[in-house]
This record gives structure tokens, C-alpha cells and sequence, in this order.
């Protein structure tokens, strides 16, 4: 199985109470952004997202009740560096007893800290980010070392009894072969999951590493094929979107995003504006407008936080698609 059985169970639990309560739109992630504080300033990041101060971090209490308004079935904690988050533990056993699923994304140099005062639980996944093979990694990180101190704690949390995912980006200089072979490593290490980003080029972005929709599609259609070798979580319909296969519109709604700024609309990526509350920033987005990808900065865009839940959304109109995806989830 390619999830924990919970994990599909909640989600399917979270979407048939939303439709019997007539809800066109509802999350399924909440990206939690707790500080903006990170000991990295990678090339692929913004840098409101690696130069905020600790103090202006969000409150426990303020990241407890972004999970209960929210209602999504999935926490995806990220940031900034959350290890350096010191609400972290409780903040896990928070989620945990609200029967969420985390995902605890970092880039692994103080996870070391993580593993002392935490214990594992079938509801919390290790993410540890890897763009590449050291050379690759280390230069995106914009520092030596980080690739073997991901590895090495990869393999503590794994000798732990922890979950360990991996979430890889993949720029205009990756290589596929890179990609196929940070593979192998991860498989010969044991982690059960990759899911695999486009970097792709949007207006905010002033560095030249990004990719536009014909270098994504070409590199996807490669890494289309590695999914079949490999534990990838990205789901094959998204894969063939990223291939240029497939259309979905995107589903902004999908994977909402609490910072210590406050909420961000549109998107994890897009901030148009931080809204102070919940209901201010639900009702206040345009919806409609972001759905149809006609804004200059989505042109280029394939990010999984967009378009996975276009996929779930979409199931229901292809007996086929519907098929494929009970394959891949039950038969993998």
C-alpha cells in the first residue's frame, strides 16, 4: 500500500463529510509555517522564508486552532526550519490527537534534537528535503555537508522506528540520471516514499534555476517513467500532468497555508495577501479567479500542492483514472 491505510480512510471520511455537507471547496493539507526562522537560505526559497526572527514565530495556541479551523485531515509542518520551532513536540501531540496525519518537513541538520524528545507514531512522517546527490544538493543548499547530514539522519530516524519521506525539487540543472540515482540511494536506504517538485519560474523568483512549462514537461516525462521503478508519491496523474499529458485546473483551496503573517491567499507560493482570520481569508480569495491559472505567475506552475488535489477532485468523471489510481495506491 502506498499510504498507511489511516491516511486514506481520513481522507475519504474528510471528503464524504463535505459532500453530504454540500461543500464545493474544502482543504485536504494545511501547510503550517509556525516561523520563518531557518538555518539555511537555499537557492530555491524566498527570503521571507529563511530571515524571520524566532520571536515573531507563531504561538502553539495560534497553530493549534489554524489545524481545528482548518479541519484538514493532513498537517504538513514547514517553514522556515521547524526543528528550530521550540513548540515542535507538543505541536505534533496536538495533531496527533486531533487524528491528523504530519509530515514534519525539514532539512535535517538539527533533527538530531527532534529525535531526543519526540518518540515515532504511525501518524507522523519524517520529509527530509534532498534536491539531488551531494554535489547537486549541497550547491542548492548554498552549503557543504547538508547532503550527508540529511542521510545520516534519514537513516537515525529510520533505525528509530520513524516514517522517512523525501521531497526532492527539481531544477533546470538536474539531471533525470541524478534523480534516478538519488533513487537507488534512498530505496537501498529503506524510505518508503519521494515525492518529486518542479521548480518552476515565477515572477518572485529572480535566480535563474527555475523551469518553464516545456523544460518541466520534458523532465517529467522521464521521471513519469522512474515512478514505475520507484516508491514515488506523487500520484501518476499528476505525473502526467507534469508530462504535459494532462490538464487539470488548479485547486488553490486545496493545500491552505497558515504563517506567522497569517493566512496566505492565494497559495503556498503566491502570497497576494495575509489575511488575520480564518473566515477573512476562506471568503475573501478569489477563488474562481485563481482556479483558472490565467494569472502571469501560474503559467508555468506544477506544484504538487496545486494540482494533487485537482486530481482527487477529478477522479470521479474517468472510470479509468479511477482505476489507475486504485492500483497504484493498493497495489504498489
Amino acid at each position: 500500500m502506498r499510504f498507511p491505510m489511516h491516511v486514506t480512510t481520513d481522507m475519504m471520511r474528510w471528503q464524504i463529510k463535505n459532500k453530504i455537507k454540500g461543500n464545493k471547496r474544502f482543504p485536504v493539507v494545511l501547510m503550517l509555517e509556525p516561523l520563518y526562522t531557518c538555518n539555511l537560505a537555499c537557492l530555491g526559497c524566498t527570503p521571507e522564508r529563511h530571515t524571520g526572527d524566532i520571536r515573531n514565530r507563531l504561538s502553539l495556541e495560534q497553530c493549534i486552532a489554524a489545524l481545528d479551523e482548518s479541519g484538514a485531515p493532513v498537517l504538513s509542518i514547514c517553514g522556515g526550519e521547524p526543528t528550530i520551532y521550540p513548540e515542535l513536540v507538543p505541536l505534533v501531540s496536538a495533531a496527533v490527537e486531533r487524528k491528523r496525519h504530519i509530515y514534519l518537513c525539514t532539512n535535517g541538520i538539527l533533527l538530531d534534537r527532534f529525535f531526543e524528545k519526540a518518540k515515532p507514531h504511525p501518524r507522523l512522517s519524517i520529509n527530509v528535503h534532498l534536491d539531488g546527490m551531494r554535489d547537486t544538493h549541497d550547491f542548492v543548499c548554498d552549503r557543504d555537508g547538508v547532503f550527508d547530514k540529511a542521510v545520516a539522519m534519514i537513516q537515525k530516524g529510520l533505525s528509530l522506528g520513524y516514517h522517512v519521506c523525501t521531497n526532492t525539487t527539481v531544477f533546470k540543472e538536474t539531471s533525470v540520471e541524478e534523480i534516478e540515482e538519488m533513487m537507488q540511494l534512498l530505496t537501498s536506504l529503506g524510505v518508503k516514499g519521494m515525492l518529486i517538485s518542479p521548480g518552476y519560474h515565477y515572477e518572485k523568483l529572480s535566480t535563474d534555476h527555475f523551469m518553464f512549462r516545456k523544460e518541466i514537461h520534458e523532465k517529467f516525462t522521464k521521471i513519469l517513467a522512474l515512478a514505475a521503478k520507484y516508491p514515488v508519491y506523487n500520484t501518476p496523474l499528476f505525473l502526467e500532468f507534469a508530462a504535459g499529458r494532462r490538464e487539470y485546473p488548479c485547486t488553490p483551496w486545496g493545500n491552505v497555508t497558515r504563517t506567522p503573517l497569517g493566512w496566505k491567499g492565494p497559495c503556498y507560493l503566491i502570497g497576494e495577501k495575509y489575511y488575520p482570520t480564518w473566515d477573512e481569508f476562506w471568503t475573501s480569495v478569489d477563488w474562481d479567479y485563481w482556479e483558472k491559472r490565467e494569472d502571469e505567475r501560474c503559467q508555468n506552475c506544477f506544484m504538487h500542492s496545486g494540482f494533487e488535489p485537482s486530481v482527487v477532485r477529478k477522479l470521479g468523471e474517468s472510470w479509468g483514472d479511477m482505476w489507475t489510481m486504485a492500483k497504484w495506491q493498493f497495489m504498489s
